[in-house]
């Protein structure tokens, strides 16, 4: 496909689709950039001006098409401490250096290995984004009269239901319009988005951090900008790969890495700070029709616009409307198949999915749980693996003489496997070991194919190896203990 019709395919394969889905995921980011702002004991302006540079920014340089990025909630908690000890200026700084943190990492092209993270810990994930965005609507649902709970239920039918009528318009802006019409007319006496904080009046404006540019900074900075860059891309890649499977595309994994940096460069210099991709924003965002990176672009644009052009007629949009949208994200996002079908889903694949999704929900932190996952799905793998050696004593009609068989992968987690399936006891003049189906990986073993020979020369007997392959050979000859001047009586490859 030709540059121009990539770009084609990218921006305006569906412009009215991009536009509708785009609208409702700016009236969705307005209530989450206060809310996050606050979490970071910023001004409600940073996060809105972080969305808005960090949303249009992405959708030029992003690898993800139709995946919104903004200021979040997991880059948020991590910032309290930053902000209360060293304030604000010092969160601009960090966030500049998480992107250069991450640009190193998309320019190592470090993104594609998001690939090993299983399927289960994947599942995990999105379950525990899921139970995360139902819990954040709760503060505004616990305590509420009546009148909200009749709103949100009157916003869901209609989210529901006005698909069987048209598809045309995505049913959440369908919602939040007439909900928003209902509350204005009567006067209901409900929270609104006005009560979550002042919006800006005002552009954002070039401003470089006011900081003193020494190692002490650095030393304040960096531990913080790390945590930023890791979790940050964290979940804008997890978050990528779920968009992938939504709309059965792919992405460049380390574009959106290096893009990811870009953004949160350009945040701050625009009083904004470090954000990543959301999950609940993207999923609006597909759901509603949603393919191309003009969605994110006017997302961004008109959240602007909606700030500081019609933030009077904002402020009076009721947050039940804005729940009820959340509440459908978090049902459509939760993956109820991987409930249903855990009595016939193997039995480490279910610890590992459960295990992530508990982590997260409990600690509030997706790279713990994420973490957590991918070291529980590595040790499953290994001890699957290692056991996959299988060491076979071929018949042979000469007496003393012993022959091997060996199949698999040897490596650290399946040497004492191969090590103990020989026999050591009797006295055979002669060993074969036969290793063309089997594959040396590591150090250990080696370690564990020197033990064996080690084992049968003090037995007196002749050992020799043979088909290793090119690479198992070259690492034996470099690491390997054995006496190698002895080769014709013992070890021979």
């Amino acid at each position: 496909m030709s540059v121009i019709a990539s770009a084609r395919q990218q921006w305006l394969a569906n412009p009215r689709r991009d536009l509708l889905a785009g609208t409702v995921v700016a009236l969705a980011l307005i209530p989450e950039a206060i809310a996050f702002s606050i979490i970071a004991g910023v001004d409600p302006a940073v996060g809105l001006y972080a969305s808005f540079v960090i949303a249009v920014t992405i959708a030029f340089v992003g690898g993800r098409p139709a995946m919104i990025s903004a200021a979040t909630g997991a880059m948020a908690l991590l910032m309290v401490t930053l902000v209360r000890d060293h304030g604000l200026e010092y969160l601009f700084a960090a966030s500049i250096l998480c992107g250069v943190f991450q640009i190193i990492i998309g320019l190592l092209k470090l993104g594609r290995y998001i690939r090993f993270v299983s399927r289960s810990v994947m599942t995990g994930f999105v379950n525990s984004l899921a139970i995360l965005i139902f819990l954040a609507q709760m503060p505004e649902l616990i305590g509420a009269n009546w009148q909200t709970f009749a709103l949100v239920g009157a916003a869901l039918a209609i989210i529901y239901g006005f698909p069987r009528l048209t598809k045309a318009v995505p049913s959440p802006l369908v919602a939040i319009v007439l909900i928003s019409g209902f509350v204005m007319m009567t006067g209901l006496d409900v929270r609104t988005v006005g009560d979550m904080g002042q919006m800006p009046s005002s552009l954002p404006i070039f401003h470089l951090p006011a900081i003193p540019l020494t190692w002490e900074t650095l030393i304040i900075i960096a531990p913080v900008s790390a945590t930023l860059a890791f979790v940050g891309l964290l979940e804008s890649l997890l978050t990528a790969n779920l968009i992938d499977d939504l709309t059965d595309t792919p992405s460049d994994k380390d574009r959106e890495t290096r893009g990811q940096g870009i953004a949160n460069i350009l945040s701050p210099l625009f009083g904004g700070m470090a954000g990543c991709a959301m999950i609940g924003q993207s999923i609006i965002n597909v759901t509603s029709g949603a393919r191309g990176r003009l969605s994110t672009l006017w997302a961004g644009l008109f959240l602007l616009f909606l700030i500081l052009v019609l933030q009077d007629w904002v402020a009076r949009i009721p947050m039940a409307a804005l729940v009820a949208v959340m509440i459908m994200v978090s049902i459509g996002t939760f993956d109820w198949g991987s409930v249903l079908k855990l009595r016939s889903t193997p039995f480490q694949s279910s610890i590992v999915m459960i295990a992530t999704t508990a982590t997260v929900v409990a600690t509030h932190d997706l790279s713990k749980g994420v973490v957590l996952g991918v070291i529980l799905s590595a040790v499953f793998f290994m001890r699957k693996v290692g056991k996959t050696v299988v060491v076979e004593e071929i018949e042979t009609p000469e007496d003393g003489v012993l022959r091997y068989r060996v199949s698999g992968q040897l490596f650290f987690a399946s040497a004492d496997v191969f090590a103990a399936a020989f026999e050591h006891h009797g006295s055979p003049r002669r060993v074969q070991i036969d290793m063309t189906d089997a594959h040396l990986w590591d150090l250990t073993g080696v370690a564990a194919v020197d033990k064996v020979v080690f084992r049968y020369r003090k037995q007196g007997a002749e050992v020799e190896v043979i088909g290793m392959n090119a690479d198992g050979q070259t690492l034996v000859e470099r690491v390997g203990r054995h006496d190698k001047s002895h080769l014709p009586v013992g070890l021979s490859l």
